[in-house]
């Protein structure tokens, strides 16, 4: 199965948790907001994904399943 993940920027706080649990896939840029490392986007994902999804504070991370089922949390 293939994921999208996206960050929204506008809503990011640099919390870092995401980096901090799934450190293969999320980094922090120059300004310490977390971005997608380069092809990184359209990743299996793994569970890690998903748990650093639910970690961040703010809810700044989407992951959308190949099916098209959306999971923002």
């Amino acid at each position: 199965m293939t994921i999208d993940i996206a960050i929204d920027k506008d809503v990011c706080i640099g919390a870092g948790q995401c980096a901090l649990t799934a450190p293969s896939v999320f980094t922090q840029d120059d300004d310490g907001f977390s971005e997608v490392l380069p092809g990184r986007e359209d990743d299996d994902g793994g569970p890690l994904v998903r748990e650093a999804a639910r970690a961040c504070p703010v809810g700044a991370i989407t992951v959308t399943e190949s099916g098209g089922h959306l999971s923002r949390t």
